[in-house]
């Protein structure tokens, strides 16, 4: 586990693509979401817990946090965070060409269209089968609302033309991979490759709701399952836990500062926290937000 004079340094002297573009993500944070009181509570601490406090403080602090202002309204803060998530997301992910060739599109969803992943070739069903319970109450009643589903962010994979898939050798003609989703003449809407919820606090029914969403995109889906996973800025590592630990719904939790966290729980000697902490790492179910364009990649 690092220590924070170790994290300080590293941070001064790595000159790595996405150590600079995990700063840069935490400055546009600073500037924006994260924030401390004139009470000296941060904007992604519980103001009625006292760990929750102490922990957002040490990682603001690490951070460098120097904006003081009042908490903001919840869904403004939770779609700041959704921003400066899909532009971390972007900037890292598009340097991976290399090991993911092809045209991709990564986006904060807009509007909260209930039927945005209808959009994608393994949920564009999900038009028809919502139009079928517009039109019959009984039929609406069974499926309530369990296939709607509407990510924070998507990363998105354009079908590819015939020109490119044949551009080593002659692959593929009229004769064959005439139902492939990934092949462009074969009309298909654009592949959904990831689905990230972003979490800036997590409290039980938030925890709840990103478990079902994560479980309604397994259900749902016809061919392959995109990457399903969650950024978090909450400091609570029982929190974390809620929707970390347990496998089957989401890939991984991702944490906006996990160095910065560990850090802090060692720090202030929360031995518990710093147990649960190693648990979900070891386990490999809470990764560093650092780690994400990476598995995405995979």
């Amino acid at each position: 586990m690092p220590s924070t004079i170790e994290l300080a340094a590293a941070e001064a002297v790595s000159p790595a693509f996405f150590a600079e573009a995990r700063r840069a993500f935490h400055a546009a944070l600073l500037k924006s979401t994260l924030t401390i009181n004139s009470a000296g509570v941060v904007s992604n601490a519980d103001s009625g817990n006292v760990p929750s406090k102490l922990i957002a403080k040490g990682i603001a602090e690490l951070l460098k946090a120097e904006t003081v202002g009042e908490r903001i309204a919840g869904q403004t803060s939770g779609n700041q965070f959704e921003a400066c998530c899909a532009d971390f997301v972007r900037e890292t992910f598009s340097k991976l060409r290399h090991l993911r060739p092809g045209s991709w599109d990564v986006h904060q969803v807009s509007g909260r269209n209930r039927l945005e992943i209808a959009k994608y070739e393994q949920y564009a069903h999900l038009v028809a089968l919502d139009r079928a319970a517009k039109n019959d109450a009984e039929l609406a009643a069974a499926l309530g609302s369990d296939y709607t589903i509407t990510p924070d962010i998507v990363v998105v994979r354009d079908t590819v033309e015939d020109d490119a898939i044949n551009s080593p050798h002659l692959l593929v003609d009229d004769s064959v991979a005439l139902l492939s989703s990934l092949r462009a003449k074969n009309n298909g809407a654009p592949l959904l490759h990831a689905s990230i919820s972003c979490k800036w606090t997590i409290r039980s029914d938030r925890a709840q709701n990103a478990r079902s969403e994560a479980l309604n995109l397994v259900r749902n889906r016809k061919g392959r399952l995109p990457h399903v996973v969650v950024v978090a800025a909450e400091p609570t590592p029982s929190r974390l836990a809620s929707i970390a630990l347990g496998t089957g719904d989401i890939d991984c939790v991702y944490h906006f500062a996990l160095p910065e966290l560990q850090a802090t729980v060692e720090t202030l000697k929360m031995h518990d926290a710093a147990d649960l902490l190693a648990v979900m790492v070891k386990g490999k179910r809470l990764k560093d937000i650092s780690d994400l364009p990476l598995d995405l990649a995979v």
